[in-house]
């Protein structure tokens, strides 16, 4: 059966959701729907994110982002400590850090625009389950329905039920540690302005993890905001309830990982960024469990795996993002060239199924060098931080995203 004309579920609505429905409108299919399980609106979730410079040219070229989707230019990170310095700490180094910074709700928005009005994208529409056929695949929701299709993309993230239909039905496996996140309003930052320029990424060290801190757009684009990642282990008697793969939005976070976060920052962190975390409530912030897994096929008979769903990747590589956008471009091609679905499955697998384990096996060796084994941070100086770094980043070769071949 031609690809060109047929029908396509991809299940899942958020940025690797549109993107992979957006790349299968583009190819030609004749029928395109997306099932989102949320009901409300996906905007309003306002982490944010980063893409290298030379990720974005390849996916400016390809369609999938513009410079009119509002960022932030970021130039260095700076890795700080609170040994030895002022209020906003000690700076160890700078390493160079290219990169343009979103805000997740805003790039979401902007991708769900693009797609095409004759795309059937359902809000409130769980998918409960998805059986494989020898020539297509049936999607059975929540209710009860049932829908066939020709190709159906799992774009549904760690808890993925396309991944779950697969013969690797692989589980993510707990990392070991948290990851807290917040914002800051812009203009509600601690003084004075010049402790933290700009474009600088800043990471505060501390033994056992760190907080990598840089501003993003702000909600619907309307000025910036800084956004903040914590990294380190939870208390032991919290890491039980942590193994299954979960997640703790803002608002369901316990008195005691909020405790355990609040002592951290009051035994190690300068007394600049001491301020700056208290400006995020606890009914604002969330903790996001770390989690690896990289399945050994993106696809597999008319099933193909994009995002999360694929590789749930630590965020220490900054290419969750990159990622799920490479997937759809490189699906976008895979469903043009092919005279088949068996053959544009096959093509999409050789071409993503690489990369998604080289960047999971890089956030691995990121994870162990900034939180799991971490340096002396304090006898750290410019040249033992680019030395480190280089190690620890296996020389930056995915750093940011794979690159797209």
């Amino acid at each position: 059966m031609t690809v060109h004309g047929g029908r396509v579920a991809v299940v899942g609505g958020s940025i690797a959701g549109c993107a992979a429905a957006l790349a299968a409108a583009r190819a030609g299919a004749g029928e395109v729907v997306v099932y989102e399980r949320t009901p409300g609106g996906l905007q309003d979730r306002g982490v944010g994110l980063a893409v290298r410079d030379e990720r974005y040219r390849e996916l400016e070229a390809a369609g999938y982002v513009d410079a009119a989707m509002p960022w932030v230019r970021l130039t260095k990170r700076t890795w700080l400590t609170r040994d030895g310095g002022d209020r906003a700490g000690r700076r160890l180094g700078e390493l160079p850090f290219p990169f343009r910074s979103y805000n997740w709700g805003s790039l979401w928005r902007e991708l769900r625009e693009r797609v095409p009005a004759s795309v059937d994208y359902r809000q409130g529409a769980a998918v409960e389950r998805v059986v494989p056929e020898p020539d297509g695949a049936v999607v059975r929701l929540a209710d009860g329905r049932e829908e066939r299709f020709d190709l159906v993309v799992g774009a549904d993230g760690y808890r993925s039920a396309v991944r779950a239909a697969t013969r690797a039905a692989t589980v993510p496996a707990y990392a070991g540690y948290l990851a807290w996140r917040g914002t800051v309003p812009a203009d509600a930052l601690p003084g004075p302005r010049t402790a933290w320029p700009e474009d600088e990424a800043a990471t505060v060290t501390f033994p056992g993890g760190h907080m990598i801190v840089y501003r993003i757009p702000g909600a619907h684009g309307a000025g910036t905001c800084a956004n903040w990642v914590f990294y380190t282990a939870p208390p032991p008697s919290a890491a039980a309830a942590l193994r299954e793969a979960t997640s703790l939005p803002p608002g369901t976070v316990t008195e005691e990982l909020m405790a355990h976060h609040a002592a951290v920052v009051e035994r190690y962190f300068p007394p600049y960024w001491q301020e700056f975390v208290r400006l995020t409530p606890k009914e604002q912030t969330s903790v996001q469990p770390l989690y690896d897994l990289a399945v050994p096929r993106y696809g597999e008979g008319r099933l193909v795996l994009a995002g999360d769903a694929a590789a749930v990747t630590r965020p220490h590589t900054g290419s969750g993002a990159v990622k799920a956008l490479q997937d759809a471009t490189v699906l976008e091609r895979c469903l043009r060239s092919a005279t088949t679905w068996d053959e544009a499955v096959r093509a999409y697998d050789a071409g993503r199924s690489a990369a998604g384990l080289a960047v999971v096996d890089l956030a691995r060796r990121l994870g162990r060098a900034q939180v799991e084994a971490t340096p002396d941070w304090a006898a750290m100086d410019q040249g033992a931080l680019e030395r480190w770094w280089r190690e620890a980043a296996d020389g930056e070769r995915v750093f940011g995203g794979h690159e797209l071949r």
